[in-house]
């Protein structure tokens, strides 16, 4: 697919990538996420303050850079080639998303507060029975006086740890299953009745598990209509999971770069390996991989505005196209580095555990395979 960047894509995407080359090196990673903190707060202050990169997909009316859906998809991409840890998808993409689609007051206040760097949101809206379903929640949001009372579980809430306010999908009506009854919180972080459990996850991130006990939050942190969240919460979803496609290009690139690199060092029978011809068709066929998720990645971002079926047919293609390349590259890069390429030490040992996350992130290959069948018989 061709496509080119306008000038001030271009300029987003060589001042992000400048910025974490001097920045965002490998060993700095490694420090980051073996502190207690997990992060270091000056990279997403800088990444606010000095890059404005938290606002690309704003408008200027909003103090962003008027940009959207392929702004998102440039930092991705960028934040996936270093494996950084900052939290764009949760808070600009996810939340900043939710924010914008709802509108009202919350959006007026949160987010200039996003683009400046001071807010962090997570979005919970896992929990341990629901697989891939999002309206098959147990979380609950009764109504209370003037506001509303949550109690229930969120699992593996990527950034908790570190967030100031929490997107939470609650059953305000119906069965567990119904599509119904589903609505969407704005929830300040520190609220009484928010129990967490903070872990590291096994890409080097953090995450939480949220348990909400008698959580009272005021009326206007209901974010969209009550019992009427589904069809934004899943083109939210939809949109993160574009954004999760385009980070792992960016992790894809690396895995093939870093394979090159090491192949031509690595010498067997005398010869570096990288000159046996085997070897030349498997990093062929990584680049490859690379290249189709890219323009596949792409399709789906420009479609994210368009009716419900076409968006999610596009993002469920791109999003099984991406998974299997991830994982096709991934073990082809373990493969070629040998025994290695699985140590902490070396930086392809953690571009492949991002790269097994990110597959199944927001729906596995089989479920969105699964869902793209859907679609198609629908139609």
């Amino acid at each position: 697919m061709n496509f080119s960047y306008n000038e001030t894509q271009e300029m987003l995407r060589d001042t992000l990538a400048r910025f974490l080359a001097d920045t965002y090196d490998f060993e700095t990673r490694r420090k980051m996420i073996a502190s207690d903190a997990g992060r270091d707060p000056g990279i997403w202050r800088a990444l606010a303050t000095e890059l404005g990169i938290l606002g690309a997909p704003f408008s200027e009316e909003q103090g962003g850079l008027g940009g959207g859906a392929v702004e998102n998809m440039i930092v991705m991409e960028q934040l996936g080639e270093a494996i950084a840890i900052e939290p764009y998808l949760q808070t600009v993409v996810i939340g900043g998303g939710a924010l914008r689609a709802a509108g009202g007051a919350q959006a007026d206040a949160l987010i200039p507060q996003i683009i400046g760097g001071d807010a962090i949101i997570a979005f919970a809206y896992a929990e341990p029975q629901s697989r891939y379903e999002l309206h098959n929640l147990r979380t609950t949001a009764k109504k209370d006086g003037p506001g509303w009372v949550l109690n229930g579980h969120k699992a593996v809430v990527y950034a908790a740890p570190w967030a100031t306010h929490l997107l939470v999908t609650a059953r305000t009506g119906g069965g567990q299953r119904d599509a119904d009854g589903v609505s969407l919180f704005l929830v300040e972080a520190n609220r009484p009745g928010i129990v967490r459990r903070d872990y590291p996850t096994v890409d080097g991130f953090r995450a939480s598990e949220i348990y909400f006990e008698n959580c009272s939050v005021p009326d206007e942190a209901l974010l969209g209509p009550e019992g009427g969240a589904l069809p934004l919460i899943e083109k939210i979803v939809d949109e993160a999971t574009a954004a999760v496609c385009a980070e792992g290009t960016g992790v894809m690139r690396r895995l093939h770069a870093g394979t090159m690199d090491y192949a031509k060092q690595r010498k067997q029978f005398g010869r570096a390996i990288a000159d046996f011809q085997v070897l030349q068709h498997r990093m062929v066929d990584m680049f490859m991989e690379a290249e189709q998720s890219a323009s596949m990645t792409l399709m789906a971002t420009l479609k994210l505005e368009l009716p419900d079926t076409e968006r999610m047919a596009a993002v469920s293609q791109a999003k099984a196209k991406v998974g299997k390349g991830l994982k096709f590259t991934g073990q082809s890069a373990v493969q070629i580095h040998g025994g290695i390429g699985i140590t902490d030490e070396l930086a392809i040992g953690h571009y492949f555990k991002r790269a097994t996350m990110i597959e199944g992130q927001f729906g596995s290959v089989d479920h969105h395979l699964s869902r793209f069948e859907r679609l198609s018989v629908g139609d």
